[in-house]
């Protein structure tokens, strides 16, 4: 349903119950969005888009039940039913047998009715149509029974009460249910749940001439219904009896009123049906739904939106129309060219299974009960060699404890860690166990603030059942992902407010995810984020490391906690691609996607070169500030085995090249000949006769030993092993 731009109900009511399940069962928020007009609709925020939610019921036409009432055939089984019922006050009912149509409570209510006024014996008549419902199974049959054992006790009793036919769903057709309404007095729908009944209508429409002169003269009280709360109509059929069809004494009263009403009442509740009988027909119900659709505000752009998923797991997701499948052979062929990168990792959910899916595991966490998952041997292994490699500089960014990160990936030499979304960096070391050397990303202030935010969770804990405290080094949480889900909104929206107006003098900043993101408040020192700490460390390359203009920067996260490094590094990527065709004049870049928050991130400018290639990416295919995703963790690794084996050939062929590497050079003319020929100093490579040898030349004047094939097979089986090297990779 959630794939749709639309959903529309009958009632509110049955829209309330589809946004509370959205809210407890998939933790989405709804609320009042703009649209493209200026106003406002009431919407649900799922996956990038907006669905609108309207509510609006149903009509019928009137024209073509006047048509079907003026038809001979139907006026003769109008006089039929009359006849055979002559002297009597006629109640209809027309319901499916099934136990939610409450077809017994209606009998028992008769039954006590006659009871307690038996003056009515013999005067009335219930005309009870049941159609089969053979799909209901044991209900249908059980149901049945029911009805026909209670028809027959009251029929004993009161000798031609109730008059109990079962038909066919075929055989009670339009036709056929407009002569049974129009013979009868008085409508009954007793249903204890029911969607969409337009029975009670199409009697108001049969019975609309009672307000007529001729009508008011034809000596019969007919033209009332009788109506269960719990009917759709019920809301818009205001002149109709209203009644809980638990509450048999309800049921046995209405059959007093419909007898014993008087005349000025009866017709002013038959003209309160009848305005909206007449004025909400089924034209204008179907207009006003297209006029809502009309009114949904949606992108033109196709590629706005994609799908993800199969069978009952598809949805429609809102994005960027280039939001593509991240291109493992162009990152691979950017890594290889570049000279100096940045590896931005998360860790849970992105190069980790994410233990936070699971909310018992999630408090046991929390409560130290139960051991995190730890990184595969393969895994350590990978980053290990890419931490090798001194044109990297390899980063995991988490939001974990400094302790945890420490324990799983201190022994990995040349690694850098970030804990606690940035607050706390520990740079690239190639010292191994033992403790790590800490920074902070803000100075260390004040921290009473910890204390006071505690005291003040612990209120809201006890007042909120499956809420709990969470605190780190640096920050306080109050989670109540295991609370009910509305409760623990409404309190984390009064906890938020609170927090607000006593920390307003400390320097933290309060925030607040949805449930979709494990509904907890945070407080947090102020400027700690994971776009923060990216930034820092772009900035200190050049210090720290001896490093020159970043040509590469690969980043991959996997939840809200990781939007910020995304959005950051996302637009550092944009600003060196803005420089770059700014100096050969191309054409200015499309704008950035909405869901980029936009940060200023021009201080990295000098810190990087024009020819910057970034890669962005999200673990899944969703809304995100990346521009790309992977699949799930498995990918990332196979993404990062993928680098380490462009390293691996590189070491492996150090002397000798394939074409795909030439490739890569700068084409600078040569002049044909048998002599072989120099590049320009700013490529500086150097040529050979067999093309054999391709290195650097020794800049010092000094001889260098050449590096020669000793036969033909050696040359074409390094070529051809090369060759398979760049299928793998281009």
């Amino acid at each position: 349903m959630l794939n749709a731009d639309q959903v529309g109900f009958h009632l509110f009511e049955y829209a309330r119950h589809f946004l509370t399940c959205c809210r407890r069962l998939l933790g989405l928020n709804y609320g009042m969005f703009p649209d493209s007009s200026g106003g406002h609709n009431l919407a649900i925020d799922t996956n990038g888009r907006h669905v609108s939610v309207t509510s609006i019921h149903a009509g019928v036409e009137p024209p073509v039940l006047h048509q079907v009432l003026s038809h001979k055939s139907t006026c003769d089984r109008v006089a039929s039913i009359r006849n055979q019922f002559r002297g009597k006050v006629i109640f209809a009912a027309i319901d499916r047998m099934e136990s939610l149509k409450g077809i017994p409570l209606k009998l028992i209510a008769l039954e006590r009715f006659l009871q307690r006024c038996p003056e009515w014996a013999g005067k009335i008549v219930v005309v009870q149509v049941g159609i089969s419902a053979f799909e209901r199974g044991d209900d249908y049959t059980k149901t049945r029974n029911e009805i026909i054992s209670m028809v027959t006790n009251i029929n004993n009793r009161w000798p031609g009460t109730v008059q109990f036919q079962e038909c066919a769903e075929s055989e009670m057709r339009l036709q056929q249910r407009m002569a049974l309404l129009r013979a009868a007095d008085v409508v009954m729908v007793t249903t204890i749940r029911d969607g969409l009944n337009l029975i009670p209508l199409e009697f108001t429409i049969a019975h609309l001439d009672a307000l007529t002169e001729q009508g008011r003269n034809d000596g019969r009280k007919r033209g009332l219904c009788i109506l269960s709360e719990f009917s759709s109509c019920t809301r818009v059929m205001r002149g109709a009896l209203h009644v809980n069809p638990w509450k048999i004494s309800e049921i046995a009263t209405a059959f007093y009123q419909a007898l014993t009403m008087s005349e000025d009442e009866r017709m002013r509740r038959i003209s309160i049906a009848s305005e909206f009988v007449t004025r909400v027909t089924t034209q204008r119900w179907a207009l006003a739904v297209m006029l809502d659709l009309k009114g949904v505000q949606k992108n033109e752009d196709a590629g706005k939106y994609a799908g993800a998923g199969l069978g009952l797991g598809f949805r429609l997701l809102g994005m960027d129309s280039k939001f593509n499948s991240l291109d493992a052979n162009s990152v691979a062929r950017a890594y290889r060219s570049a000279k100096s990168r940045l590896i931005l990792l998360d860790y849970g959910g992105t190069i980790l299974a994410n233990d936070n899916l699971d909310q018992l595991q999630r408090f046991q966490f929390v409560k130290k009960s139960r051991p995190p998952s730890v990184p595969t041997e393969g895994l350590i292994s990978t980053l290990k060699e890419l931490c090798s490699d001194h044109r990297n500089i390899v980063f995991v960014v988490s939001g974990k404890e400094r302790h945890s990160l420490t324990k799983t990936l201190c022994h990995i030499p040349n690694l850098g860690l970030a804990a606690e979304h940035g607050m706390f960096v520990s740079w690239p070391t190639p010292k191994v166990g033992g403790k790590r050397r800490w920074e902070t990303l803000v100075p260390d202030q004040d921290r009473s603030w910890r204390s006071i935010a505690t005291m003040i969770m612990e209120v809201y804990t006890s007042r909120t059942h499956g809420s709990y405290i969470e605190e780190t080094e640096m920050k306080v949480l109050w989670q109540y992902r295991d609370a009910d889900p509305e409760f623990g909104y409404l309190q984390s929206r009064e906890l938020e407010d609170h927090l607000s107006n006593v920390l307003r003098g400390f320097s933290v900043d309060i925030l607040h995810g949805g449930v979709e993101e494990g509904g907890y408040v945070e407080v947090r020192p102020k400027g700690v984020n994971k776009g923060v700490v990216s930034m820092h460390i772009i900035k200190n390359m050049e210090k720290i490391f001896n490093k020159g203009k970043l040509e590469f920067a690969l980043v991959i996260g996997d939840d809200h906690c990781d939007e910020p490094m995304l959005s950051v590094m996302r637009q550092v990527g944009r600003r060196a691609s803005e420089a770059h065709i700014a100096k050969k004049g191309g054409q200015p870049l499309a704008p950035l996607p909405a869901t980029i928050a936009q940060v200023d991130v021009s201080s990295c400018d000098e810190y990087i070169s024009s020819n910057l290639k970034c890669f962005t990416s999200t673990v899944g295919k969703k809304p995100t500030a990346a521009a790309n995703y992977v699949n799930d963790v498995e990918d990332v690794h196979e993404l990062l085995e993928s680098l380490v084996k462009v390293t691996t050939r590189e070491t492996v062929h150090s002397g000798f090249y394939s074409v795909v590497d030439l490739k890569t050079m700068d084409d600078t003319p040569t002049s044909p000949g048998p002599e072989a020929v120099k590049f320009d100093a700013q490529t500086s490579w150097q040529r050979s006769l067999s093309m054999c040898q391709l290195h650097t030349p020794d800049m010092s004047g000094e001889p260098t030993d050449a590096r020669v094939s000793n036969n033909l097979d050696d040359f074409l089986g390094t070529m051809e092993e090369d060759g398979e090297d760049d299928d793998n990779f281009f």
